[in-house]
């Protein structure tokens, strides 16, 4: 029996060993990354390991592979390679592929001839600009990859703009392998002027018209341009009444009338003296009229929470977002009701809210009602707004105070930064400025300027610096009957870290309460070893009293790890308080500005 099983193994043993294949190793010596681009790319080594290749079958690719690796040579810029490869015996067979690239070949003069692009006072089209903005000059490597790209780039930059038909008629490049030059021509005609005509709205069943129209800045007659059609979908996608929104310009309209057009230039009849405007079509779909949701979270600056939401985008045709939100430093509810944008850009609004503080032994509770008009983009944003706000304040060892307010504040905020989520390089800068100056629901009069500002300037890839400034002052004939609300704290996550929350302003028995005046600044040093996970170390000081020279800053300093979420990046620190003497753990999600 065991002779028979050793026979049988004996004769299958060929038949398993041909089953796989011949086996063979492939070398690969090249400069750079140039290995990797033939390794990767050859026949001999995309069929190594097939079941069917034999030697036969390898011979054929070694003869063939000298011009196939030329052919990926020229692809990287390299168009008079030497290269040669061999076989060589043994129990498993290698073959040796050597290649020398030898010089580069570089782009020589570059032609670019536009056909029909006319430029206008109203609309003007600057073809120098559109040359300039070549990707691929003079006496940069020729890569057949780059070509493509920079043909397709300059493609893009003009259908973005009013000749939304314009194609790519020609494209050459000549090589000259003795010069080692490549000679690029590449010709684009412009095809039709195109305009916007008017607008066209499908998927709108809820939410009145207004909705949509109000945010369109694109007017009939308008020349086509790509970058308003983005900035209108941008627009009404924030307003948060759509889960979708698509808004494009109608081509498919004006086909039919460009291929009668050609028919009659064929027949001789003269052109038309221009197309029909192009439809703006937007189509959306709607989000749910009601929302409700139920979030808890934990913050080291209020403690754990939990948060009702109720959101009804129709309430007489306002939009309504309410919460109510269980800190255990703070509880909270409120209503705002927003009208739709109106056809001016201005955004209205008015809401309620209850609240509740009980922060480092004084406790405030407040009721106030607001009215509010803003107005702007993310990049200047403006908003003035006014409330009532009474307030019921308790301070430990202290008898309860009372006191209303009546201000009006103006606020403006200016954003230049590079992401508005993960932010890592521009500023943004804010100020308000405000007050209750008339005796009118008012105990106190009084006036507040606010400015803050952050700064992200980054070192190289990996490493930025993040600088952090915020001043407040506040000026009245006497601190009583001034709201606590509007008077300043400092310390928390925000920041002074290394402190409490709210923590450092003017002691008034065993408790802190708000002072005049807020200084705080805060430098970062911020260092990302991967794209998601970073490190850092701060210094932050500041503090908050009723006088300027009453200010001593404290100081906090520490170490902390990033992470870029999917939700926002998450901020763990451990900074020591100067003052203290004492380590405290800040955690916060999200740029907070």
């Amino acid at each position: 029996m065991r002779r028979l099983a050793f026979a049988a193994a004996t004769l299958l043993l060929p038949l398993a060993v041909l089953a796989q294949g011949l086996q063979y190793r492939v070398q690969v010596n090249a400069p750079g990354r140039l290995d990797e681009l033939l390794a990767q790319n050859l026949d001999l080594e995309r069929f190594r390991g097939n079941p069917r290749m034999n030697r036969e079958q390898l011979q054929r690719m070694v003869r063939t592979a000298p011009e196939q690796a030329k052919t990926l040579l020229a692809t990287a810029g390299y168009y008079s390679p030497v290269v040669s490869v061999r076989l060589e015996e043994g129990a498993t067979p290698t073959v040796i592929v050597d290649a020398d690239p030898g010089q580069p070949t570089l782009v020589g003069a570059v032609e670019i001839v536009l056909n029909g692009f006319t430029s206008t006072s109203e609309s003007p089209f600057d073809k120098d600009a559109l040359r300039a903005g070549w990707t691929l000059p003079e006496g940069e490597v020729f890569r057949q990859d780059d070509w493509e790209r920079a043909k397709r780039a300059i493609l893009r930059a003009v259908v973005q703009t009013r000749y939304p038909r314009a194609q790519l008629t020609e494209s050459l490049a000549t090589v000259d392998p003795d010069t080692r030059r490549a000679l690029l021509r590449v010709v684009l005609e412009s095809g039709p002027e195109m305009r916007f005509g008017a607008l066209r709205i499908e998927g709108l069943k809820r939410y009145p018209e207004s909705v949509i129209r109000n945010l369109n800045q694109i007017k009939p007659g308008d020349y086509y341009s790509e970058a308003a059609l983005q900035s209108y979908q941008s627009r009404l996608q924030d307003t948060g009444y759509f889960a979708s929104v698509e808004v494009s310009a109608d081509l498919n309209a004006i086909i039919a009338e460009q291929m009668e057009a050609a028919d009659e230039k064929r027949e001789g009849a003269p052109p038309p003296a221009a197309l029909e405007p192009l439809p703006l079509l937007v189509r959306v779909i709607e989000n749910k009229r009601r929302n409700a949701s139920v979030g808890v979270g934990i913050s080291t600056n209020t403690g754990g929470r939990t948060q009702v939401n109720y959101d009804d985008l129709n309430v007489y045709g306002l939009r309504l977002k309410s919460a109510l939100t269980v800190e255990q430093k703070r509880q909270t509810a409120r209503g705002d009701f927003y009208f739709p944008t109106t056809a001016d850009g201005y955004n209205d609004s008015f809401g309620a809210a209850l609240e509740r503080n009980d922060i480092q032994g004084e406790v405030t509770r407040t009721a106030s009602v607001n009215a509010k008009r803003a107005w702007g983009s993310p990049l200047l944003e403006r908003s003035i707004s006014v409330e009532y706000l009474t307030e019921s304040k308790t301070v430990a060892g202290a008898e309860s105070s009372h006191a209303q307010s009546l201000p009006l504040t103006y606020a403006v905020t200016w954003r230049k930064l590079d992401n508005l989520i993960f932010p890592t390089k521009g500023y943004v800068l804010n100020a308000s400025v405000g007050g209750a100056l008339l005796p009118v629901l008012t105990d106190e009069k009084f006036i507040r300027a606010t400015a803050r500002g952050i700064t992200y300037r980054p070192l190289n890839p990996t490493s930025t610096v993040i600088l952090r400034a915020e001043l407040g002052v506040l000026g009245s004939a006497k601190k009583d009957g001034v709201p606590a609300t509007y008077l300043f704290r400092a310390g928390g996550d925000n920041s002074v870290r290394g402190y409490g929350y709210q923590e450092l302003g003017v002691r008034e028995g065993d408790a802190t309460v708000g002072g005049r005046y807020l200084m705080t600044a805060s430098a970062e040093y911020q260092y990302w070893f991967k794209p998601e996970w970073g490190a850092a170390v701060f210094y932050d000081a500041g503090n908050a009293a009723d006088s300027l020279k009453s200010i001593h800053p404290k100081s906090g300093y520490g170490i902390g790890a990033r992470y870029k979420s999917p939700v926002g990046p998450i901020n763990v620190d451990i900074a020591y308080g100067h003052a203290v003497k004492k380590a405290r753990l800040h955690f916060s999600l999200g740029f907070t500005f």
